[in-house]
């Protein structure tokens, strides 16, 4: 059963460290703008979450995920991607 926002059939798992350094940037932009997180009491600058996402994606806490059907990429805990039974292809 597929979790909210993620891809749910033929997602590929893509390591961040084959992109350029362009393409990982926008990746981290564009997933960092749709996020909406909120972060309470605290002011988090726009670069300042682009590098938790990164650090996240360093540390094996994040996957960058492709769904090459809808042509989109995806960041999603890697821990929630595990506790659903979903492997990437």
């Amino acid at each position: 059963m597929p979790f909210d926002d993620s891809p749910d059939h033929g997602v590929i798992e893509v390591p961040y460290q084959r992109l350029s350094s362009d393409a990982l940037d926008a990746i981290l932009a564009e997933f960092v703008g749709r996020e909406g997180t909120d972060y309470g009491d605290y002011e988090v600058s726009f670069e300042q979450k682009k590098a938790q996402v990164l650090q996240q994606l360093k540390t094996g806490q994040a996957l960058l995920l492709f769904d090459p059907i809808a042509e989109s990429c995806h960041i999603e805990m890697t821990e929630v991607v595990r506790s659903h039974g979903l492997r990437p292809d």
